[in-house]
């Protein structure tokens, strides 16, 4: 791993990681071209989603801070025995929210033989030297997000998320988590859209559930490199997830600018005909 594919690669996760193309399914594209794909490719993109975490926390630290105390607040409430479920609102609700949105990701720790969980298998089409699988979901992708630019405008999207979108929108993050090519900001945001929620909320709400889901991933990725005695060069790994934490804020106020101008669609537009491309470059080995 060159320092130069490193900055590119985190160039490319901090762009994707937030915008909603795909940055499971483009680091994937790039490490195919880049000659970075096999071993060691699937640890060093879990590691640049540090970056992108880094990125949350600096544009949305009040929330996240909120957040932490509303936490223990909350704690109290349970203890206390004042807490009422249907009585929850404002950063109190989000973080319950947040509980029933992660549930779903527990199915990728499903045990699938060979001491592989379900999340390792899917993880495995991103390593792979075939990139049908990507152009697939970039597909999945494109139609997801036309289908909420095209309910969005026929329905007003002005409410917070309940318990039904929380879960909805963590079967979404499940998929992407799982896939290379899903969009995990697109599909959540997406998802949330379609059932009727606030597309300014939903960007709030999705980067900030993202934080879990990239801290369990690093978390299992980093413990089975060890085990395997995987191996990536510090220096370019430090480069690339300093890259993505920078172009990942740039993004996050770029993708909050396009959402008030109503240019979802052409993310949408983006990704077919990626997926197209793809799906093409895979069948005939180009």
């Amino acid at each position: 791993m060159s320092i130069i594919k490193a900055i590119i690669l985190g160039i490319v996760q901090g762009v994707t990681e937030f915008l909603p193309i795909s940055s499971s399914g483009h680091l994937s594209l790039f490490q195919h071209f880049l000659g970075v794909s096999g071993e060691g490719s699937l640890l060093f993109s879990v590691l640049l989603h540090l970056g992108t975490l880094i990125a949350v926390f600096i544009v949305f630290y009040k929330t996240i801070i909120g957040l932490v105390f509303e936490f223990f607040s909350l704690i109290k409430d349970i203890f206390t025995g004042i807490f009422k479920f249907k009585k929850l609102r404002g950063k109190k609700k989000m973080l319950v929210m947040f509980f029933f949105s992660c549930i779903p990701l527990l199915f990728l720790l499903i045990p699938v033989g060979n001491g592989m969980k379900l999340m390792d298998l899917l993880g495995g089409l991103g390593e792979d030297d075939s990139i049908l699988a990507e152009g697939i979901c970039f597909l999945l992708t494109g139609v997801l997000l036309l289908s909420s630019t095209y309910y969005s405008k026929q329905n007003q999207l002005n409410r917070s998320v309940n318990t039904l979108d929380a879960i909805a929108i963590g079967t979404a993050q499940m998929f992407a988590a799982g896939f290379p090519g899903i969009s995990r900001s697109g599909s959540t945001i997406s998802t949330g859209m379609l059932c009727g929620v606030s597309k300014e909320y939903m960007v709030q709400y999705s980067f900030i559930l993202g934080i879990p889901a990239i801290l369990v991933a690093n978390a299992v990725e980093l413990k089975d490199a060890v085990e395997s005695d995987a191996q990536l060069e510090l220096l370019p790994t430090i480069i690339g997830i300093t890259v993505a934490a920078v172009s990942g804020v740039a993004c996050i106020k770029l993708l909050q600018w396009i959402l008030k101008r109503d240019m979802w669609k052409y993310f949408g537009y983006y990704c077919l005909i990626l997926g197209v491309i793809t799906v093409i470059c895979s069948i005939f080995g180009l």
